[in-house]
């Protein structure tokens, strides 16, 4: 077995994604693809558990993966932040979280019964009520198309302020996650050329090998897995 992967979509407007894996024997890394979007990632391994609140990843990256773990992660949706731990200060890094146990953890100050994969909604919103989470709207509304009456520079100021990343940067990661899955789904290479806006081959091919880690051809190799990529 190598590494078992489901998640689920939310209703919630600060999450993005709900996921959980788990890890068997054999397989020691993965590729950890490029996502605009921060989480809190809980995994348990040899009955010790740990929390870490991760941002934006602007690049593929090979991870290990221990032996007979499981992983549960919160990802956030874009506009969301964590003003005591700003995902501007976190791109492509990550800080783990003290204090935990196999029950609770420490975050801000206060005792949180861990999540799970069922319950991460009811998490967030306490996440909320506290203070701990915030989200800027425009953030969001901007990647769905709309216009807000702001200036370029202010709009692009709240995008770095809340994601550490530009629109930009955001735009070419999730297009080139986007051509990852259509290209899985045995979508003809010129068609996601076409239907993404990608100008040639050779561009949409440097785009999948820093942001995905892998070529089209080699993107359902199983000898070493993806990280969490979905439909968006």
């Amino acid at each position: 077995m190598g590494l078992e992967v489901e998640s689920r979509p939310s209703d919630s407007p600060y999450i993005e994604r709900v996921w959980r894996s788990s890890s068997g024997d054999g397989l020691e890394r993965m590729t950890s693809v490029a996502t605009a979007h921060g989480e809190l990632v809980l995994w348990e391994e040899r009955g010790r558990v740990s929390v870490s609140v991760r941002g934006p990843e602007t690049r593929a990256s090979r991870a290990p993966v221990p032996e007979d773990a499981t992983f549960f992660g919160i990802v956030f949706s874009a506009g969301t932040l964590m003003p005591h731990l700003p995902f501007h200060r976190l791109v492509d890094l990550d800080v783990e979280i003290p204090e935990v146990t196999r029950r609770s953890f420490w975050l801000k100050g206060s005792a949180w019964h861990l999540p799970g994969y069922d319950n991460a909604e009811s998490f967030v919103r306490r996440m909320v009520r506290e203070g701990v989470l915030e989200r800027d709207p425009i953030v969001a509304e901007v990647l769905r198309g709309a216009s807000p009456d702001l200036s370029e520079r202010t709009i692009q100021r709240r995008f770095v302020a809340a994601t550490g990343l530009t629109r930009g940067a955001i735009r070419q990661i999730d297009r080139a996650r986007r051509a990852a899955v259509l290209i899985q789904e045995e979508v003809p290479i010129p068609d996601v050329i076409d239907r993404l806006g990608y100008f040639d081959q050779p561009h949409l091919a440097r785009s999948l090998s820093r942001y995905i880690g892998r070529t089209a051809t080699r993107l359902s190799d199983p000898s070493e897995p993806l990280s969490l990529l979905y439909k968006t």
